[in-house]
């Protein structure tokens, strides 16, 4: 049996907070439920990098006094991969602009691509290489160009270490010519 006042409630039009960019509670309920993180793109690529043998760190901070995370960093080589939401992020493939309050939303998605610009170029003045993929994006071939890419950078990584090494022994001891015999 309903109560007048749940049958006042249910028949009453929903009027959005104040504030509020909702223009419906059905939309409203639509894009609270949408996930930040681990989306399906994001444990895809996830699961194929690390079936690759390689280790990251998930929604984390590149540098410390940054209030953006990457969706999976490897710190010690300093690469950081975003996968980017189609919507959320304006591909020029699939972004389709709502019709519902435009103003809003042209302005929120162009907030969002101005972020990742400014996110891109201060990561990369500190030297950490940063990967973009759009969600539509193949998760093999997202995950193939991550592999490559921490690859490359730990032998780059490596090959400056041996340098350093061969740098700091020859400046260590006097040096020999080639043709002079040990010292007995």
């Amino acid at each position: 049996m309903s109560t007048p006042e749940a049958s006042d409630a249910a028949g009453a039009a929903w009027t959005a907070p104040e504030g509020s960019w909702a223009s419906s509670a059905a939309n409203r309920r639509s894009m609270v439920g949408n996930r930040s993180r681990d989306t399906s793109p994001e444990l895809a690529l996830r699961s194929l990098v690390h079936a690759a043998g390689l280790r990251y760190r998930v929604a984390a901070k590149p540098l410390p006094k940054m209030r953006r995370t990457a969706d999976l960093l490897f710190r010690p080589v300093k690469v950081a991969v975003f996968v980017d939401g189609c919507f959320w992020h304006g591909c020029p493939d699939h972004f389709v602009p709502p019709k519902t309050n435009p103003g809003y939303w042209e302005a929120k998605i162009g907030g969002n691509t101005t972020r990742d610009r400014d996110t891109d170029e201060r990561l990369e003045s500190e030297g950490w290489l940063v990967l973009r993929f759009w969600e539509h994006q193949s998760a093999q071939e997202c995950a193939e160009a991550v592999v490559a890419a921490v690859t490359a950078r730990r032998e780059e990584q490596a090959a400056r270490k041996r340098q350093r090494v061969r740098q700091a022994g020859a400046g260590s001891g006097p040096s020999r010519g080639p043709e002079e015999p040990p010292e007995q």
